[in-house]
């Protein structure tokens, strides 16, 4: 786990004040002086902000090579020794994929299908041979009492069994060199927080600081509290600034993980802090090391020994963001291909409608707040365009071209989002509609009017979404517009799943037709 020294906080400390850094005013998100110079300070520690890998996916990952290498590897002696002299035999082809499952349900067991291990293959090496040798005694047990001396060659079994060891520890030192270039460039880290400060704080830093396998790099510590029961520097790390510092912080560097030291019993400052940090896409949990209220064994979970209870998790992990990924890619590299004649034939319109570009750019809010461009058919007048959307489309707005009114009404002008999709990554087909910057509702900006609307970026957005097929789409001119959209948008986020986002893809084709609100 990466740490720190008073010494280097100190020293990099000076640093960013003799570089004068610029601060904007306190409150409405913005960082006080000193904790934006803290969150440069916290850049410096926490390097780059990429995603990282999830430990979850690359043991997945792990896994499925290791069956295909071992399955491969039976498959071929069978082919070079058998099948020349006996043809493929149906034994055979039942008895690889089993072994080769078999082997990787035992070295599942012998737990050595994670992080460390893969980085540092050496003793979980001698596990894995001995896992394998398990498995195969086990088949020729299977063929022994059962009679089936004469099914299958022992020369096969043999071969396979030295050879199926050599390509696996093969592959575990060349996934280890993979793991540690990983490792070196952060991207397996699991970016943390700790809020609170003071004993308890300390005592968490203390105890994290002993494990060596929970990936854990920790930015620094978060306390409202701004006397000596919080000092600048805890356990080793800074101090960086309030609970609202932390919210801004996490829009600047990737944050994985939030964990509280507070005791159970603070329980109404303890949900006046989750009330805040709820709209940011991370894991929150209450460390439990300390607490004298104790609860089931099962009721915790672990971050290497230390004992924490789950409060929020990250929507979309794990498995779920590469299935949804890839259901992105598929799925929109078939609607691009199938809609190509309605986006020439709309291209074709726009661009004979009025003078101008056939593309409209424009900035939006997405992923954890980021800004992204999206694409859209041009559907205003060149000189009424109006980027930012400080001034919503209402009907029979004079800036709408005769095109426009048509693509708008129908959503055509939102296809070309489809190359933010398959090209950008930055929208997904299905996700909380992507808002313009100053969009309003009723004079107000949308996130003055929706208490937590900030918690619909904490998955990707998208082209459709749950809310516009419920009939929430179009002008936003009152509060509950917007505020039944942004339920929708989060009813969503808590219910994901890809049998969800068909079913929305399927429907939105109907609820276009219903377009009163749409101009």
């Amino acid at each position: 786990m990466a740490a720190s020294t008073p010494q280097d906080v100190q020293r990099h400390d000076a640093v960013q004040r003799s570089a004068g850094v610029a601060s904007p005013r306190p409150g409405n998100g913005a960082f006080s002086a000193a904790a934006r110079r803290r969150s440069v300070l916290a850049e410096t520690f926490v390097g780059t902000t990429r995603p990282a890998w999830s430990p979850i996916v690359l043991a997945g990952i792990v896994r499925i090579v290791e069956f295909v290498l071992i399955a491969l590897t039976g498959a071929g002696v069978h082919l070079f020794y058998i099948a020349p002299t006996h043809g493929y035999e149906a034994a055979y082809l039942i008895a690889v994929p089993a072994i080769a499952a078999a082997a990787v349900v035992m070295f599942q067991a012998l737990d050595i299908n994670h992080v460390n291990a893969f980085r540092h293959p050496l003793m979980p090496g001698f596990r894995l041979a001995g896992g394998w040798s398990l498995v195969i005694l086990g088949m020729l047990a299977v063929v022994f009492f059962s009679k089936l001396e004469g099914v299958f060659s022992r020369v096969w079994l043999g071969t396979w069994y030295v050879l199926g060891l050599a390509v696996v520890l093969l592959w575990r030192g060349i996934l280890s060199i993979i793991v540690q270039e990983l490792t070196r460039r952060g991207k397996l880290d699991r970016r943390t927080a700790v809020v609170g400060g003071g004993e308890a704080g300390e005592a968490l830093l203390r105890e994290l600081s002993r494990q060596n396998d929970t990936e854990l790099v920790i930015c620094g510590v978060f306390d409202d509290r701004m006397d000596d029961r919080s000092p600048d520097v805890v356990g080793g790390y800074p101090r960086l600034g309030t609970v609202d510092d932390l919210v801004e912080f996490a829009r600047r560097v990737r944050l994985d993980l939030v964990i509280f030291t507070l005791p159970i019993t603070a329980e109404e400052r303890l949900l006046a802090m989750l009330r805040k940090l709820w709209v940011l896409p991370v894991d929150i949990r209450l460390a439990a090391h300390t607490n004298k209220l104790r609860f089931r064994p099962r009721s915790y979970s672990y971050i290497g020994h230390v004992p924490v209870l789950d409060v929020l998790d990250k929507p979309i992990a794990d498995w779920d963001v590469v299935m949804k990924w890839a259901f992105d890619k598929i799925v929109g590299t078939i609607a691009l291909v199938l809609l190509s004649p309605i986006l020439l034939v709309a291209a074709i319109a726009v661009k004979l409608d009025s003078p101008g570009p056939i593309l409209f750019k424009q900035k939006r809010y997405g992923f954890n707040n980021e800004l992204i461009e999206i694409y859209k058919f041009r559907s205003m007048y060149v000189a009424s365009l109006d980027p930012t959307a400080s001034r919503l489309v209402t009907r029979n707005d004079p800036r709408v071209t005769r095109v426009g009114r048509f693509i708008r009404k129908t959503s055509i002008d939102e296809l070309p989002q489809l190359l933010n999709v398959i090209f950008k990554g930055n929208l997904s087909l299905v996700g909380p509609r992507p808002h313009a910057v100053h969009a309003k509702a009723a004079e107000r900006m949308y996130d003055e009017v929706v208490d937590g609307y900030f918690a619909r970026h904490r998955v990707r957005p998208g082209i459709t979404g749950w809310a516009q097929i419920n009939g929430w789409r179009g002008e936003t001119d009152t509060p509950e517009k917007i505020q039944q959209r942004v339920k929708h948008d989060l009813e969503y986020i808590e219910n994901w799943s890809i049998p969800f986002d068909l079913y929305i893809l399927a429907v939105t084709p109907f609820a276009l037709l219903k377009s009163e609100h749409a101009y």
